[in-house]
């Protein structure tokens, strides 16, 4: 059985210019939100809908996870003095109604989806059984994994990388509002250095950010690449599969 890094060496040689053929894309709750800062965006959703089917079109397989930020954060709830299980749960549901949502708009434009969830909720989605991922990605489905691991004290982060190693991802893309990886937020100093290419070890060390720590080591240890970039470029996505130079490559 390939490793996920054994897939990302395979890709260097994938047929029709693509050199990523199965990528986990892992996009945040915000971003569904747009400039509301909650609940939902249809024109941000339409426009992420668009690049992934451009994706599609390419022949790269696509599995997704979604962030619930735009509805609910777990961690916050519980700095606010909610238990820390009980809030967790919460925010996995928020992922659920976020995963429904892009299923919604994906397949109005003819996207075969499939919602698989960690927590079984047989009359909304598919529980998440590995070897049916699987296949469905064989057949061109595009899946979109919801309610994290399933376990409190797990960010969707570690979720993505997780799914990401089961499902032998080539890469998994981190798509945000900034344009790669920085020596610091450059949202708040002019002076930040963007990185065309970094090392998991120098992001852990230099405390970037980038994913928490947990995930970051899970991408280390199965040699899965990660890359940062900018979804709301348009065509970022793409390039990235291609091997284009787009945002930040961590590995």
């Amino acid at each position: 059985m390939d490793t996920p890094g054994e897939a990302a060496r395979a890709a260097d040689t994938a047929p029709g210019g693509v050199r990523y053929p199965r990528v986990l894309l892992k996009l945040s709750g915000e971003a569904l939100a747009g400039d509301k800062g909650f609940g939902f965006d249809l024109e941000r959703i339409s426009f992420f809908c668009e690049q992934i089917r451009e994706v599609l079109a390419m022949g790269v397989e696509v599995a997704l996870v979604i962030g619930g930020g735009n509805m609910i954060r777990g961690s916050q709830l519980s700095r606010l003095g909610m238990d820390r299980v009980g809030a967790d749960y919460m925010g996995m549901l928020g992922t659920v109604i976020n995963a429904l949502a892009m299923q919604d708009q994906l397949e109005k434009r003819g996207v075969d989806t499939r919602v698989m969830t960690a927590i079984r909720m047989e009359e909304l989605a598919e529980p998440y059984i590995r070897r049916r991922a699987l296949r469905h990605l064989e057949k061109g489905r595009t899946v979109i994994f919801a309610a994290g691991t399933g376990n409190p004290y797990f960010s969707t982060d570690t979720a993505a990388v997780l799914r990401g190693i089961q499902m032998k991802a080539s890469v998994i893309i981190k798509a945000t509002s900034v344009d790669g990886v920085y020596s610091a937020d450059p949202k708040k100093d002019p002076a930040a250095r963007k990185y065309d290419e970094i090392s998991f070890r120098d992001v852990v060390v230099g405390e970037l950010g980038v994913m928490d720590q947990t995930a970051i080591t899970l991408c280390k240890e199965n040699g899965l690449p990660l890359i940062v970039l900018n979804i709301h470029q348009p065509g970022a996505v793409a390039r990235a599969l291609r091997g284009e130079r787009v945002g930040t490559l961590v590995s």
